[in-house]
């Protein structure tokens, strides 16, 4: 390893060793950054000129070359070498091979600690927009599905068991609702995350005269970080967007769970397209859902992220450690699998074959009309847990008689209960039990409408 290739070799008599400069560099991932690496650094060269700090040809001559940088590694003319300790060295290497020892005066005021927390910054301003679109396309298609459903009976379930009547856009819509906290997380985040630290240099500022305020507004930044050895030990909010990425693969998981269990031949609620499902290599019958179960098993590595990043920062003193290193990877990897869960969610589930009458006629056994019994006792006036102990004793008698509760005759509920008149068998059908819920959040079709129209309202508000 070339000494020269180290920004801190001269200190040193000799080059670092070759497996140790190769576990030690961090351009075989830090490389991603190169484009908010060279954003940084124009911004930082255009602030250096107007305090005067570097005159106006030299700032000229940096951005000239430094975008000139940017467009030959993006045309693939610059290939990345991977010997040089990370992305900050390797692009003022090639800014310096440009335009000689004007190159250099590019990291006036300012240390790699600082560039590297700007650097992730920008990255993650950039991937959590990225990440709030797909949410958005993911929550449009599931409102569709909903408005698609709303009369689509199905049981709704506690414990996984049957429990109470609903529809399938009421379903859909619980997850609706968790998306959309995601999505509002995320904003949370980022206005964390939008703070500069650049100005920071390794720990203690600059006596430089830098213009601090002057670089956010380049870089498109809300605020600054107010204290230099928090800026660049800081990494909460690397942590609080793997926490956010946490939770929302963690939703993702639940309907991935669900979506499995409802294409099981034993329930048959849905069937996967071709397109998304996989056979066996051995079972000509076999249809499975092996990216609804990769998307559940790549939940784990998300969450092993934020473990990740949680044990680096635990123990660390002010204020920057080496160890904040090992922030990239966890991260980068989180980034990706998030992105691609995302955009393969909605082609799944817009595609998949809804088996409505399967559906309604799970309905049927499980006394999931146990609750309109009880519910149409307390409409005459009898506490709920008197009229709770009449329905569990009907529900006792159909197991008994091998009947369900919409089988009963009238003679037989007023065997309960002299209160029970004819419109019982109303009150208990599947559809008036729905729609008797008219308060908002339930799942009749009126209140459903109300919440899907409020949610198209949110979208037009969230748009990014």
């Amino acid at each position: 390893m070339n000494a020269t290739k180290q920004l801190w070799g001269s200190r040193f008599s000799k080059p670092l060793d070759k497996k140790t400069n190769d576990f030690n560099s961090s351009l075989s991932f830090d490389y991603i950054l190169y484009k908010y690496d060279i954003k940084g650094s124009i911004a930082h060269t255009k602030m250096l000129s107007e305090q005067n700090i570097i005159t106006n040809d030299e700032k000229e001559k940096i951005v000239n070359a430094l975008n000139e940088i940017l467009s030959e590694i993006d045309e693939g003319k610059i290939q990345f070498d991977f010997e040089y300790e990370d992305i900050h060295t390797f692009i003022e290497k090639l800014l310096v091979d440009k335009i000689g020892d004007t190159g250099k005066k590019v990291h006036t005021a300012r240390s790699r600690n600082d560039q590297v927390a700007l650097d992730i910054r920008l990255y993650l301003k950039d991937e959590i927009k990225n990440i709030q679109k797909l949410l958005i396309k993911l929550i449009e298609t599931l409102i569709s599905i909903q408005e698609d459903n709303l009369e689509t009976l199905m049981p709704g379930y506690t414990h996984l068991q049957r429990a109470q009547a609903t529809t399938l856009s009421h379903h859909t819509g619980a997850y609706v609702e968790m998306f959309k906290r995601d999505k509002s997380r995320l904003d949370d985040v980022y206005s964390r995350v939008n703070i500069l630290p650049l100005g920071a240099c390794a720990l203690a500022g600059t006596p430089h005269n830098i213009n601090r305020y002057k670089t956010a507004e380049y870089l498109n930044f809300g605020d600054i970080c107010l204290n230099s050895a928090d800026a660049v030990s800081d990494r909460d909010f690397i942590i609080e967007t793997l926490s956010s990425l946490s939770i929302l693969m963690t939703h993702i998981s639940r309907m991935a769970e669900e979506i499995i269990i409802w294409s099981s031949f034993e329930f048959k609620f849905i069937e996967l397209d071709d397109s998304y499902s996989t056979g066996s290599s051995i079972m000509p019958q076999k249809k499975n859902p092996d990216i609804m179960e990769l998307l559940r098993g790549k939940t784990g590595r998300v969450f092993g992220s934020l473990i990740n990043i949680l044990t680096v920062m635990k123990g660390l003193p002010l204020a920057y450690n080496k160890d904040m290193q090992e922030d990239k990877e966890p991260l980068f990897d989180s980034i990706n699998t998030v992105k691609n869960s995302l955009s393969i969610i909605p082609d799944v589930i817009k595609t998949m074959k809804i088996n409505k009458d399967n559906m309604f006629n799970a309905l049927k056994q499980g006394f999931i009309d146990a609750t309109d019994v009880a519910d149409y006792l307390v409409k005459k006036n009898v506490s709920f847990r008197d009229a709770h102990n009449i329905s569990g004793n009907i529900v006792s008698y159909c197991i008994k008689e091998n009947k369900t509760i919409q089988d009963l005759k009238i003679d037989e509920f007023k065997s309960f209960s002299p209160l029970f008149e004819d419109d019982i068998h109303f009150a208990i059908d599947f559809k008036n039990s729905i729609n008797a819920k008219k308060v908002i959040g339930s799942p009749s079709i009126e209140a459903m409408k109300k919440v899907i129209e409020i949610n198209k309202n949110w979208l037009k508000d969230n748009e990014v």
